[in-house]
């Protein structure tokens, strides 16, 4: 049997049509301003939030949120220091602010920037559903009158305008074409369409995306006005979106790491771009992710499900016979590539993680044996017989210290 490695793993992926263009998406993190308004996530200190914007940085995010000025004092002390940070560390990180369409909110923006010398880029929101007209009492001319103000302040200000519309995915389109081509009137280079209520599904995405691209070519700016995605999670599709969305054209995405964000929180970052690198559409090195996700973990207070994709516990772990058996063999070879690869689609060195055999119920002898190899342990009959019984009564994954116990009283 030939290898390595072309002839092992056959891709169904690779045979869907796709309109994916050949130039990569740019990223744009929202962890230290859309992801703290979840209800349950702790505010990260100062200095945690300058290492997590180093992290981001290091992982080769383009552009991060680091807060909304008019919150307050103490949300516009920790944006300059941020801001401070990019400036005298040179980080290769561009940064962001959200505003609503207020000068409470663009003012600060601009004051920060120029009294830093670090260039922003202000995200101004508005929300444009029906649905939020109708419960706010809003008309269509309000909002374009609230979206030319906003627009025409950030850019004489020289700060980016980003025009945002809450909702759009729920938005009717003769709404939307009236504030974009305002918006683009008055100076807004990006438009972002939002997943505010995690509403969208993939068709709607592409539907969404081939309306916008549409209007920007009838309007002469396509070239000029990029378009970005803003998902949540709410349906479970915060990931498949944000993948339909770069298919669809979108020139930036957005996420959050560990998809923390409001209800159920934002497409998670991390997983989009371990995405990305899979479908051979991205090649950052994303070793330090897995530091970075558990970074925000702790500073935000949220814990990882062992189950997450990637970055919980049991990602890359397997107590399983027949599974830690095919990782052995493929071990035995003297192959990492293929231990990496055997039983996981994502390979646990990319993160800056391994594979790891466990020993429980369901195990062999070979886990066994391959643990007792692992911590320099002789594996005789009698140990490994002796560890497997005790596996057998076990409801759990035995720890390291049971298996030890076991060791001990056989008197190995």
């Amino acid at each position: 049997m030939s290898s390595p490695h072309g002839d092992v793993i056959y891709d169904w992926n690779a045979l869907s049509p796709s309109t994916a263009r050949p130039r990569a998406v740019r990223l744009h993190d929202e962890t230290l301003r859309d992801g703290l308004q979840s209800p349950s996530v702790h505010d990260p200190d100062l200095v945690q939030k300058k290492t997590i914007l180093r992290l981001l940085s290091r992982i080769g995010i383009d552009t991060a949120d680091i807060g909304l000025p008019g919150a307050g004092d103490r949300a516009r002390e920790d944006i300059r220091a941020l801001l401070e940070i990019i400036r005298d560390e040179h980080l290769p990180i561009q940064a962001t602010v959200a505003c609503r369409t207020h000068a409470a909110d663009i003012e600060p923006a601009i004051a920060l920037s120029r009294e830093t010398g670090v260039p922003i880029e202000a995200m101004m929101f508005l929300g444009t559903s029906p649905i939020r007209l109708y419960a706010e009492n809003w008309t269509e001319d309000r909002l374009e009158a609230l979206t030319r103000d906003a627009m025409r302040m950030a850019a004489r200000g020289g700060i980016g305008a980003t025009f945002v519309t809450e909702d759009t995915t729920r938005s009717h389109p003769r709404t939307l074409e009236r504030l974009f081509t305002a918006a683009i009137d008055e100076g807004a280079t990006c438009l972002i369409l939002c997943d505010t209520c995690g509403h969208a599904t993939p068709e709607g995405v592409r539907a969404l995306f081939g309306w916008t691209h549409d209007l920007l070519a009838r309007l002469g700016v396509r070239e000029r006005v990029t378009v970005d995605w803003h998902g949540h999670n709410d349906r479970g599709l915060g990931v498949i979106n944000t993948m339909a969305a770069i298919d669809a054209g979108a020139d930036r995405v957005h996420g959050t790491i560990l998809g923390i964000g409001e209800r159920v929180g934002n497409t998670s970052i991390d997983q989009v771009m371990v995405n990305l690198k899979l479908a051979g559409l991205d090649d950052r090195d994303i070793t330090a992710l897995d530091e970075l996700v558990h970074l925000v973990s702790d500073a935000c207070h949220v814990p990882i499900d062992t189950r997450y994709p990637v970055f919980g516990d049991d990602a890359f772990r397997t107590g399983t016979g027949v599974h830690a058996a095919a990782v052995i063999k493929a071990k035995r070879k003297g192959d990492d590539w293929l231990a990496d690869r055997v039983y996981s689609s994502v390979p646990a060195q990319w993160v800056g993680r391994r594979q790891e055999i466990s020993i429980g119920y369901m195990s062999g002898a070979s886990n066994v044996r391959f643990w007792l190899e692992e911590h320099g342990v002789t594996a005789t009959d009698t140990v490994v017989d002796a560890i497997l019984e005790r596996a057998k009564r076990s409801s759990s994954m035995l720890t390291d210290a049971d298996i030890l116990g076991v060791v001990a009283a056989v008197g190995a």
